[in-house]
């Protein structure tokens, strides 16, 4: 290791240790006088304590999963699918143990969209750039080794009484027989990984993975010398390429997250001992808390409302509190207190004859409102089959309605055309369903999981978990019911089990959109959800099942163009080298570009000593070399290839021939819509590969066209609308050309003389100004000096100044209320406006500064999309997809009079202020190319 370091940061892999503490006393838990379950509290503690006191670290962190979707569960839908469920009495620990560590001053980051160990990858990373910081990762698990270097070891924790042991790069690499830290990547994408259910290649296990990368050195040569492996493996290897492939990008841990945080906010800090004291009393660790702090005076807190925790009046003896997550909310998760359907009277009834069932379609046709839910044999909405549906009018009771063969489901449509408000948790599902077994509804709908969504982001949004935390209750879980030789099977579940299953199901739904509503209301976002969100649901579930039409044989020639374009650029990247060179092999790139080309004086590099030869690395050498662009290209044309040529057609449904992607409403901070299997919302518009694969998505039929209405610059305009610049305003009344407009002003010019360059430096002015860009940030994307960014930024303030009045008053804004909101009243709190951290607060204004406005774009859109649904109602012609500031339309050659209208529609969708107006492109094509 050499000179031993003057810092030392320890980085805790914070759920892999709660995880090791459970289950280090999971034959004889531990549990409070309560009962509550305080293992892995106690496990968890004891260790981050024995680090501080033998270690002596200078720096210490937290790091924790946020409980999202990341990037990889885009990338493959199944990852972690097989992954079990943790225990609720975990679930129930982890409030604690993140009370535990603030009460101890340990830093926590979590951050939507990545994983711990993404973060943790970050940290090291940072930390090696410091040259006396060592760092090390405080975990067992393997897929960290990848990150292993001469500064960074890793700390595992040692088993009952045993002593840690300290895991450096020689060790690990022996242990697997490798060369470099990062080949355990390589191992993994061939091997596959079931915990996180990795695919790999089948028939390869660790000892053949092993074998393959100590020969072949990465999956990428691998690949490229199939030729030289004999036999049945080599046939294996080559027909799933592309598993491997998307393996290793599973596997491989993204150390460039964007933290904003400096390391020296993990500066080990001395305990706030009144605090510690007070949870490690509650959780009747005496000894521990007199280890640690001294034995101060327990403090406790008593429940109050949900939403706002209260502090006791008087201390009471033995009470587990709720827990309390990052905005305040208290969280009901003591198992003790949880009741069951078995604890509450309820009248749950088994609907089975004719009479029965006309009895309950009155009352739903009369009834206000009432919650539904539907039970089938799968996850499929449009292709499994529908059991059952139940139904709630009060809490604590409901009804079940068994579906079989020969049931006229047909009788309940005066129950959905009804004017009542239909309850549901996922109601875009039950909609697809009811759909697709011919029963039409109409609205209005309420979501819980949406409200609840809305409500609290950062929560888990299942019916299971909201009813945990909101009812205090234990729902009847499916796989305990319905679990049959490992899998699922609700088929065959007793019709007395599943009616109370489902009769449950409806009754919770019923009960969370009453605790929720008021809620709503009190956050100011009910208008946001009865104009937007609710009315939406129909609407997406129609465009599901709509599907869009693709031509296989157009995306398999499209495929063996590119194949083509990828063997040219192969060979013209060849002969500019002068040999043959694998372009995928970061390891080749790096040796050449800057080891024999010098591109760059001081080249950044990885942990094992390997160039850096990132996307980002690249873009800024393309002045230099046309070789970069003819790499990048290369690149992000396989990439197409493989995740769109190939890959779609994988996607077609059996039934009817179209691609059915899923869209997702609420995922996104700003409200934009995404979607997966396939995600559809990433395919550019702008090179060769992306038009080829537009090209494949044609319509239905002979007897339609693509039609594409594309909003025009909207982003722009609603800054504009905001401002109130008269400049902008006057601009986009005018009809001309922004970005010629502001290329003139801010270089003082005629616009006749604006040249294509000048141009293109205004266009990325005005949008880096939407996402509150900073003149480093301008200089990279324009590739000039920061001096001249800076020029060119104050120009425009100067030249449109109430745009600068505009961003300082959303940030102030946004700083009193605590979030920032779009026109609509969509909100997105920013808790980070208030820190003491610099760079967290300038991130967070930023946030402040785009959120009115992407977000305003998002609810337009979404807006849109209704009112054109609407439009279409009783039409041939079918919204089929929405893209970005796009709607997709599968347009009836009868129709094409309709084209003014659905611009219409969407021009008044969101009128905004100041008059500016806003503008649809539509044209129509026989593919998405020819109409967009």
């Amino acid at each position: 290791m050499g000179d031993q370091p003057t810092q030392q940061l320890f980085i805790l892999d914070g759920m892999a240790l709660a995880y090791r503490a459970f289950y280090a006393f999971i034959t004889s838990p531990m549990r409070t006088s309560a009962g509550l379950n305080s293992s892995a509290m106690f496990g968890f503690t004891n260790t981050v304590a024995s680090i501080i006191d033998k270690e002596s670290p200078t720096h210490i962190i937290a790091c924790f999963d946020a409980g999202k979707e990341t990037a990889r569960h885009l990338l493959y839908p199944q990852y972690k699918a097989n992954r079990q469920t943790m225990p609720d009495e975990l679930r129930a620990s982890i409030p604690y143990i993140l009370r535990i560590l603030e009460a101890m001053r340990i830093p926590i980051l979590r951050m939507p969209g990545y994983e711990a160990d993404d973060l943790i990858g970050t940290l090291t990373l940072h930390a090696e750039q410091r040259p006396a910081m060592y760092s090390y990762m405080v975990s067992q698990d393997k897929d960290l080794g990848q990150l292993l270097s001469p500064t960074c070891l890793m700390w595992k924790p040692g088993k009952r009484s045993a002593e840690h042991e300290l895991i450096d790069c020689e060790r690990f690499t022996a242990d697997w027989g490798i060369q470099t830290p990062e080949q355990i990547i390589d191992i993994l994408a061939l091997m596959g990984d079931a915990s996180d259910n990795i695919p790999g290649i089948p028939g390869i296990g660790e000892v053949t993975a092993k074998k393959l990368i100590a020969e072949y050195g990465s999956v990428e040569e691998l690949l490229a010398r199939t030729a030289e492996i004999k036999g049945k493996r080599r046939l294996v290897i080559e027909e799933n390429a592309d598993k491997a492939i998307l393996s290793k990008k599973l596997a491989t841990i993204d150390r460039h997250v964007p933290l904003e945080f400096d390391l020296d906010s993990g500066k080990r800090q001395e305990y706030d001992a009144d605090a510690l004291c007070a949870i490690l009393h509650e959780l009747e660790f005496k000894q521990l808390a007199t280890r640690l702090c001294g034995g101060r005076p327990n403090v406790q807190w008593q429940p109050g409302d949900l939403f706002s925790p209260t502090p006791a009046a008087e201390p009471e003896t033995h009470t587990a509190p709720p827990a309390q997550n990052s905005d305040g909310q208290m969280l009901l998760f003591e198992e003790s207190s949880l009741k069951t359907i078995d604890d509450i009277p309820h009248t749950y009834h088994l609907v089975t004859t004719e009479e029965e069932r006309n009895s309950l379609i009155t009352r739903l046709a009369a009834a206000p409102l009432w919650s539904f839910d539907t039970e089938t044999t799968g996850l499929d909405p449009l292709q499994d089959k529908l059991l059952g549906m139940s139904f709630a009018f009060t809490p604590h009771e409901a009804y079940y309605v068994p579906v079989t063969d020969g049931f006229d489901l047909q009788t309940f449509r005066p129950a959905f055309d009804s004017a009542a408000e239909k309850i549901g948790h996922n109601v875009k599902f039950d909609l697809e369903v009811l759909h697709a077994n011919d029963l039409a509804t109409s609205g209005p709908y309420f979501d819980t999981m949406l409200a609840h969504t809305a409500i609290a982001p950062q929560l888990r949004h299942n019916m299971d978990d909201m009813a945990e935390n909101l009812l205090s209750y234990s729902t009847i879980r499916l796989e305990t019911i319905a679990t049959k030789d490992g899998a699922i099977d609700t088929a065959s579940v007793p019709l007395e089990t599943l009616a109370r299953y489902a009769a449950e199901d409806a009754d919770i739904t019923l009960q969370l959109a009453l605790h929720l509503k008021p809620q709503l209301e009190k956050q100011g976002i009910a208008a946001l959800m009865q104009n937007i969100e609710y009315p939406l649901l129909p609407v997406l579930a129609s465009i599901e099942e709509e599907g869009m039409n693709i031509d296989p044989a157009i995306l398999a020639h499209a495929s063996g163009e590119m194949g083509l374009c990828l063997e040219a650029i192969r060979e013209r990247i060849d002969t500019a080298v002068g040999r043959p060179i694998n372009i995928n092999s970061p390891k080749q790139l790096g040796d050449l570009l800057f080891g024999e080309m010098k591109l760059l004086e001081k080249p950044k590099k990885t942990k094992t000593g390997q160039y850096v030869t990132d996307e980002e690395t690249l873009r800024r050498l393309v002045p230099s070399s046309p070789l970069v662009a003819d790499i990048l290209e290369y690149r992000e044309a396989a990439k197409l290839k493989g995740t769109y040529l190939d890959a779609l057609p994988r996607f077609i449904s059996p039934k009817d021939g179209r691609i059915h992607t899923t869209l997702l409403q609420m995922v996104t901070a700003t409200g934009r819509l995404a979607s997966q299997s396939p995600n559809l919302q990433n395919i550019p518009i702008r090179s060769e590969a992306g038009r080829l694969i537009r090209r494949a998505f044609i319509p239905r039929n002979e007897h339609y066209a693509i039609l594409s209405a594309d909003y025009s610059q909207v982003e722009l305009r609603i800054m504009a609308a905001l401002s109130g610049d008269p400049h902008l305003i006057e601009a986009f009344q005018s009809g001309r050309d922004i970005h010629t407009e502001t290329a003139a002003r801010v270089f003082h010019i005629d616009r006749q003389d604006v040249t294509p360059d000048m141009r293109r430096a205004a266009k990325t002015v005005n949008f880096g100004i939407i996402y509150g860009i900073s003149a480093f940030g301008l200089s990279q994307r324009l590739t000039c000096s920061r001096t001249e960014a800076a020029q060119l930024i104050d120009s425009y303030f100067s030249e449109f100044p109430q745009v600068k009045t505009c961003m300082d008053d959303l940030i102030t804004t946004a700083t009193h209320n605590g979030y920032a909101e779009t026109l609509c009243g969509r909100r997105r709190l920013l808790p980070d406006l208030a820190s003491a951290n610099g760079n967290l607060r300038t991130a967070a204004e930023r946030t402040a500064i785009n959120t009115p406005i992407q977000g305003t774009a998002a609810d337009m859109i979404k807006l849109a999309m209704i009112r054109v649904h609407n439009l279409l109602e009783g039409k041939r012609s079918r919204l089929i997809m929405q893209i970005h500031d796009e709607l997709l339309i599968d347009l009836h050659e009868s129709e094409h009079d309709i084209i003014p209208s659905v611009i219409a529609a969407m021009q008044g969708a969101l009128p905004l202020p100041n008059g500016v107006p806003l503008a649809v492109d539509a044209n129509t094509g026989r593919n998405w190319l020819e109409a967009h």
